[in-house]
């Protein structure tokens, strides 16, 4: 017999990988980090910063494909 956790986790396994993201995001949410929110502005600034440049022709950007 499954425990609740193998049951979620094979449930969670079925979605689509933007589900399982989405998933994971929600879960992680609800942990109390004490750093999660520098690390969340870090992030932000840095992708402001990206942006920035980019916008004032200091970088370019590469196509993936």
């Amino acid at each position: 017999m499954f425990t609740l956790r193998e049951e979620v986790f094979n449930k969670a396994l079925q979605l689509s990988p933007l589900d399982q993201a989405d998933l994971i995001e929600n879960l992680l949410a609800n942990f109390e980090f004490s750093s999660r929110k520098t690390i969340d502005d870090l992030w932000s600034a840095d992708a402001e910063n990206r942006i920035d440049a980019f916008e004032r022709g200091a970088i370019t950007s590469i196509s993936a494909r």
